[in-house]
């Protein structure tokens, strides 16, 4: 009896020691490549609490800022391996072309519309889903961290009107949806790494900028700007990921909190970039740059000009069946 006791009790033991009151938590890794002070990196902080909280405890988020895990193609190949967890990131196109389509010129022009495109469950989340999923990755929102525009060294010929040379030799980032968004809008694009583009336009080599969301051009580029306009033809964007390994160790319940929390942080995610681009166009108006803003029906005519070379990515890495899509869904 006694060595039957001792054997139930064992067993009691072993039972409350891996119940989920005391399981130890799951622990997710979250790469970013933003530096630790960025508010990307704060929105990544944001979302591990919540996650933390909402879970009571079960799913823990550590997060790796400033590209601490590897830059953008190496947490995309782990991540499909499963080694990591979570990034929120840019997308790294190199696994399939496709994805650059969350890149095209010309799709949204605003803030109010960025949340219609971007709220999980649209047309486009969705499509990056599919295509992440395709390669063993979830797509669970998306972060825009302000709206792109032109930054020039001189001022720019009628810059609302795409019929009309700009007058200014422009580096862009070497990506057809970029080279093909500017040629529409009037720029003369040329290529040049991301690393050498303050030198080549305080030296000349190029007169113009795109690509580059407000804060950006204004950090890096504030000493040699001297002309910003805010044409918000295409946004800065990282994805919320989630290795689909990953997703699988989750509890359902905790899958939709993951999700939930997902879709609060990418319309989260909107209204701060209209607050920072606010901002930064004041710091930008404050150091002698003439700032130019625009509505959305003064901005149509650009945008126009952009959707009309969409059919043109169909051949060049989009597919011709995708950019039909596209343009039946965000052809407006």
């Amino acid at each position: 009896m006694k060595k039957f006791a001792v054997i139930l009790a064992v067993m009691f033991l072993f039972v409350v020691a891996i119940s989920p009151a005391t399981a130890a938590p799951i622990v997710l890794r979250f790469a970013g490549q933003s530096p630790p002070d960025h508010m990307a990196t704060k929105t990544m902080n944001m979302m591990a609490k919540e996650i933390a909280q909402q879970t009571n405890g079960r799913v823990e988020v550590k997060v790796y800022p400033a590209s601490q895990l590897g830059n953008y193609s190496l947490v995309m190949e782990e991540m499909i391996r499963g080694t990591v967890d979570m990034s929120m990131m840019s997308i790294a196109s190199e696994f399939d072309p496709r994805l650059e389509l969350v890149y095209i010129n010309g799709y949204v022009s605003g803030y109010d519309d960025a949340k219609k495109v971007f709220v999980p469950g649209a047309w486009l989340p969705n499509k990056l889903n599919e295509l992440s999923m395709a390669l063993g990755v979830r797509l669970i929102g998306s972060y825009v961290e302000g709206m792109i525009g032109i930054g020039s060294a001189k001022p720019v010929v009628e810059p609302l009107n795409p019929k009309v040379d700009k007058g200014v030799l422009t580096r862009v980032p070497n990506m057809a949806v970029y080279m093909l968004g500017a040629k529409a809008m009037g720029y003369r694009p040329v290529t040049i790494p991301y690393s050498d583009v303050y030198q080549a336009m305080q030296t000349g080599v190029c007169d113009a900028v795109d690509g580059y969301p407000v804060a950006a051009a204004y950090t890096i580029l504030g000493d040699v700007l001297k002309y910003w306009y805010h044409t918000n033809y295409s946004m800065e964007y990282l994805a919320i990921m989630v290795s689909e390994k990953s997703w699988k160790k989750l509890t359902p319940a905790d899958q939709k909190v993951l999700a939930a929390v997902g879709k609060k942080y990418t319309l989260l995610s909107i209204d701060n970039a209209k607050a920072e681009d606010n901002k930064y166009m004041d710091l930008m108006r404050k150091k002698g740059i003439k700032v130019f803003t625009y509505t959305e029906a003064e901005l149509k005519p650009i945008k126009d000009a952009c959707i009309g070379v969409w059919p043109e990515l169909g051949k060049k890495g989009m597919t011709e069946e995708l950019m039909k899509e596209f343009v039946k869904n965000l052809g407006k």
